[in-house]
């Protein structure tokens, strides 16, 4: 005889029945949400995004194209400074040679000039020096006069062609054979892949003594960003760590590594740093906290991809404290950048108010474990996330960082990495150079070519820190 089931037994039926389904859905529309991260919504690097969506026009169908490329109605036209006098080598003049057109036409002093730079036909000097033999009446021993110390290292290729080559090697992404095809074909200078090395390795040893000194001074800094990327070596994955003290008269610094963990931290910072460390939220800052109580500053860039990742997940309620969160950090930053139009009093209960906002709604999450992980890092973090509104000078984002890694990102992408130590080496001091001469405007290759010349001559070198005022 059929069983009748009341309504109640038939909802439960149905829930235990449905509720294996709905929890594999959730695990499935969770998975699609981390394979659907991209530059926006988590730490990956905006090459990695297959695709961009179309941007949406919120501004209706009047909204006006897009301006052509090059220059705009209406813009002032810009032209070339011309080159100073002392900078001409040769002046040609051109006059009319017609006598019946002179006697109609008054000459004037002034010129319609144009001015062309061009290559010289030989790029290059070959210098020789000689050293006269002498020999003994007595014994009939033969020495040679002494050469000057510096020439004798610098051996075939001169001071300023060594700062070239190592120029093209480290700013450039020249492999050797591609620089051997440059000097051959445009130079008509035949040098061997073997002695291309050699030279980069005199630019290495040259540029030793400023980064030592770099690296002295980096425990000292008020303020250092810090970030890390992979670097690859023989199949085995290192670390290129950066170093970044902020300002025209800061200075970036480089080291490849096989850890990525705090040691490194302390082995560059020191176990009593008392500066202020700007990065992202990775383990190796947080043991480098917990271990000397340094003072951190956490990048809020990561901090609100993360949060946006919370807004794309199925959970209504987890996107929902997203979304909340978003708008109070928007808040926050809204105030952070009113900052010098306010005054100080003014300034500091803005902060204090827009602050308590943000750690309301952080602290206050869903049972959800995405929205659990954002509420744990201001509870245990939440000072290092705001310090950049206690102290002025320090920015929340590591930005200054990471965009000095571009460069080195794209010299791994098309290098392939290093093979052993001496390229680690040249690496991280020729990234150093590069970033920190950019950095404080100066002339990269001028740098190496006196660092190279000062190698060579056993002189003090060249410094990339400050003069003392």
């Amino acid at each position: 005889m059929a069983r009748l089931f009341t309504e109640k037994e038939v909802r439960h039926l149905i829930e235990e029945a449905t509720a294996p389904l709905l929890a594999r859905i959730a695990q499935l529309e969770a998975e699609v949400a981390r394979l659907k991260k991209d530059s926006s919504t988590s730490s990956k690097p905006p090459s990695s995004d297959i695709t961009k969506p179309p941007r949406k026009n919120n501004r209706g169908s009047g909204r006006k194209k897009k301006p052509r490329r090059g220059g705009q109605t209406g813009h002032s036209r810009h032209e070339r400074t011309p080159f100073p006098p002392e900078q001409v080598d040769k002046v040609w003049l051109y006059e009319w040679t017609d006598s019946s057109l002179i006697a109609d036409w008054e000459p004037l002093d002034e010129f319609q000039t144009i001015q062309q730079v061009e290559l010289a036909a030989k790029l290059f000097d070959v210098v020789e020096h000689r050293a006269r033999l002498y020999r003994h009446r007595l014994t009939g021993e033969v020495v040679a006069a002494t050469l000057p110390d510096a020439i004798v290292r610098g051996g075939l290729v001169g001071p300023r062609l060594s700062a070239l080559i190592a120029y093209q090697k480290g700013a450039c992404h020249m492999s050797y054979r591609v620089i051997q095809t440059f000097l051959a074909d445009v130079l008509q200078l035949d040098l061997s892949t073997g002695q291309l090395v050699k030279i980069v390795g005199k630019a290495s040893a040259a540029l030793l003594p400023c980064y030592q000194q770099l690296q002295s001074v980096l425990p000292t800094c008020t303020m250092v960003n810090i970030d890390e990327t992979g670097h690859p070596e023989n199949g085995k994955k290192l670390w290129t760590w950066g170093f970044h003290a902020p300002g025209p008269e800061g200075f970036t610094l480089f080291h490849i590594d096989p850890a990525r963990s705090s040691d490194v931290l302390k082995e560059f910072l020191g176990e009593t740093f008392a500066g202020v460390v700007g990065c992202d939220y990775h383990s190796a800052y947080r043991k480098f906290l917990h271990d000397i109580e340094a003072n951190m500053q956490f990048c809020w860039a990561h901090l609100i991809r993360d949060v946006k990742f919370l807004t794309t997940l199925s959970d209504r309620v987890t996107r929902r404290f997203g979304e909340k969160l978003l708008v109070s950090i928007k808040r926050l930053f809204r105030v952070w950048h009113q900052r010098d139009e306010m005054l100080p009093d003014r300034w500091e209960r803005a902060a204090e108010r827009v602050k308590r906002e943000v750690l309301k709604v952080a602290r206050r999450p869903p049972r959800r474990t995405e929205a659990q992980n954002i509420a744990d890092r201001f509870r245990k973090h939440g000072d290092h996330y705001f310090r950049f509104l206690e102290t002025n000078g320090i920015e929340p984002t590591n930005n200054a960082m990471e965009q000095r890694f571009r460069f080195v990102v794209i010299d791994r992408k098309i290098t392939q990495g290093t093979r052993g130590e001496a390229g680690r080496r040249w690496c991280a001091r020729i990234w150093t150079v590069l970033a920190t001469c950019a950095q404080q405007r100066r002339s990269a290759f001028a740098f190496l070519h006196g660092s190279i010349v000062a190698y060579l001559r056993s002189e003090v070198p060249p410094c990339l820190l400050p003069a003392p005022p």
